[in-house]
């Protein structure tokens, strides 16, 4: 009976002693990150049949249990990976934000400044020192312009930079889960009990990981762990990891992607496919709004560049010679994949024909092998070039695409119209005399005419340009009251006739029957004049080359009317207005990812303290346990303490 008892008392002092050890362990790593409480869990021995009934036999110790819910460490996982995306998300965009709201460094006082200094041309009859702050404040302008897209230039190296780091990180992650695995999995196999500080050191790798990308986590034999990423691409699976890359685009040089490394290749993976977590910010922060904004900075400076130069090119310098371009026009930007075909010989050009029809979006142009495929990526609408080989270019939103030589199946190109625009664009003109502020042709009236009728100064527009269009020598055009009609046009010309109500009248080349309206305007060779009055019989007007392109500022005036004119999106937007509604998408994405982040730090904190609730040591329990524990032990030992009592006594007896 002795020696009974003190194997029971031994058995109890066991479970205490590894009751204390385990409490101990708790208290020890209280603030380590990922910590999971631990019990001990004791079961009896059974008892020993006598003639009584079954006698106990003590207690053993049946497990190490780890207090840990799967359900709320998922929550925590996936709160933490969306509160990383937003944080990294809104510490890129707030600087877009402040960048261009900022009412110094912004774009909308450079923009107003050099429109005035146009205007400012017309009020002072086309002054040299007017003419030198209007060159003056387009260099600030395009200054200014250069200036954006350089700080944004920055966010996209620094975008680059994050991403390979980031990267580098997820691999280092994904390396020691897998070893991790092949640890579990060993320690797991024979014994079927959990190695519970290895299990919970890689739940805080998996939580970790999980600030750097999103992940997909499924349970495998042996306790393992299967990691997978974007649309189930395996990050680790058992005891292999497989490793990210981050690679420079095949199209673009200049931009980091992210891809998987198979077979000693790099496969990329969709951009869109890449989300939470730090990287996903990243991703979501470069695809949705940098280059978005960079294209639309980019637009707005390739539109005033190309339509401020239509302008320009339609007026007369001071000098009498036709005006020359302004700015320089940004071209849009063609790249060829390195992994095109070496034996195609394909080139690619996309030209901006209409400013006013250009998007925001990149395009890629492919090939089947047998069709050229351009496809919008903002929307992914697709145009086929057709025919192919071509005449003539193609238009596609406002750009002209040109395609020859040959290509193989698999060849693509990625074109972005918009974003050099900004970085690119400088002003032409180096001497105040080139500014063509003049318009090209003046009218005038006969002091004989006889009637009331008046015509326009005049205007030109782009069929001004043609070959042979341009006016040499003057037009008289005259009234014939019989029959109420105008002659003297030129005859190799259609004559276009815009009554005051807007419907147009086209009549052929060499056309007599012109008739007279009053108010009435008249377009032939690409100039436009308004007739009005009561003209009398054998009335002319004449419409002559302007002579006196030094005081005339006809064309500076209309230069001046690109500020408030519609150009942008189809002819529904300003310049200021176009970069407006820039700056409030920005800050309204902005507020919209801020609210987003804090409401995710709110979700994060409430699943992280319901996960401590079943996981966290509270130390204030474990100091209970401590003296709960120790007072079993020294019960444990009182009980051997007797059972020598009693041996000893059963030896004296025997003596």
């Amino acid at each position: 009976m002795a020696g009974n008892l003190l194997n029971i008392g031994k058995t109890g002092l066991f479970a205490a002693q590894a009751a204390l050890s385990t409490t101990g362990h708790n208290i020890s790593n209280a603030s380590v990150a990922g910590y999971s409480r631990q019990t001990v869990v004791q079961a009896s021995m059974g008892g020993q049949q006598s003639g009584s009934g079954f006698i106990g036999n003590g207690t053993t110790v049946a497990d190490i249990m780890r207090y840990s819910d799967s359900f709320l460490n998922g929550q925590v996982t996936s709160a933490q990976t969306t509160k990383s995306s937003l944080d990294n998300y809104y510490t890129q965009i707030s600087q877009i934000d402040n960048l261009l709201a900022d009412t110094t460094s912004g774009l909308s006082p450079a923009l107003q400044d050099f429109f005035a200094s146009v205007q400012s041309i017309s009020a002072t009859t086309g002054s040299d020192s007017a003419r030198q702050a209007m060159l003056s404040s387009a260099s600030t302008l395009t200054t200014r312009l250069n200036d954006i897209d350089g700080r944004l230039d920055e966010l996209q190296s620094g975008v680059n930079s994050q991403i390979t780091s980031t990267v580098t990180e997820i691999n280092t992650y994904a390396s020691q889960i897998a070893k991790l695995n092949d640890q579990i999995a060993t320690y797991s196999g024979g014994s079927g009990r959990q190695p519970n500080d290895l299990l919970d050191a890689r739940d805080q790798l998996v939580l970790e990981l999980n600030k750097q990308i999103q992940t997909t986590v499924s349970k495998g034999n042996n306790n393992s762990l299967t990691v997978s990423i974007g649309n189930g691409q395996p990050l680790v699976v058992g005891k292999q990891s497989f490793e990210l890359a981050a690679s420079t685009s095949d199209t673009d040089q200049t931009r980091v992607e992210v891809g998987v490394i198979t077979g000693g290749k790099v496969v990329n993976l969709a951009e869109d496919s890449l989300k939470g977590g730090a990287l996903g910010g990243l991703m979501a922060f470069r695809s949705e709004t940098l280059d978005k904004t960079q294209n639309a900075i980019g637009r707005i400076a390739i539109s005033l560049a190309s339509t401020f130069n239509a302008q320009q090119n339609l007026g007369i310098d001071s000098t009498g010679a036709q005006g020359k371009d302004f700015f320089v026009a940004p071209e849009a930007y063609v790249g060829g994949s390195i992994k095109n075909d070496v034996n195609s010989t394909t080139a690619v050009k996309a030209v901006v024909a209409d400013a006013s029809a250009l998007t925001q979006s990149d395009y890629k142009l492919a090939y089947d092998g047998a069709n050229f495929t351009v496809t919008r990526l903002s929307d992914n609408a697709k145009t086929v070039i057709n025919p192919y080989p071509q005449a003539n270019a193609q238009r596609i939103d406002g750009l002209d695409f040109t395609v020859t030589g040959s290509a193989a199946a698999g060849d693509n190109f990625s074109i972005k119209p918009t974003v050099n625009g900004a970085a690119n664009i400088a002003v032409k003109l180096t001497d105040v005399s080139q500014i063509a502020a003049a318009a090209p042709i003046a009218t005038s009236l006969p002091l004989t005419n006889t009637g009331t009728g008046k015509i326009s100064a005049g205007s030109v527009d782009i069929g001004y340009l043609k070959p042979g269009n341009a006016i040499t020598t003057p037009v008289t055009l005259t009234y014939d009251k019989t029959s109420g009609n105008l002659s003297g046009f030129p005859a190799a010309a259609p004559v276009t006739v815009t009554n005051s109500a807007g419907a147009k009248t086209v009549y052929p080349a060499g056309a007599t029957n012109i008739p007279f309206t009053a108010g009435s305007s008249y377009n032939v060779s690409g100039m436009n004049v308004t007739l009005s009055g009561v003209p009398g019989d054998q009335d002319k007007f004449t419409i002559s080359k302007n002579t006196d392109a030094s005081g005339d500022t006809r064309n500076a005036a209309l230069l001046a009317g690109l500020q408030t004119k519609n150009i942008l999106n189809n002819g529904t937007a300003t310049f200021q207005s176009g970069y407006a509604q820039l700056v409030s998408f920005v800050g309204n994405k902005t507020r919209e990812v801020k609210v987003n982040a804090d409401a995710g730090a709110t979700l994060l904190a409430q699943v992280t303290a319901s996960q401590q609730d079943v996981s966290g040591v509270n130390l204030d329990e474990e100091a209970a346990n401590l003296l709960k524990y120790q007072q079993a032990y020294q019960a444990a030992g009182k009980v051997m303490q007797i059972a020598g009592t009693l041996f000893d006594t059963l030896l004296s007896l025997g003596n």
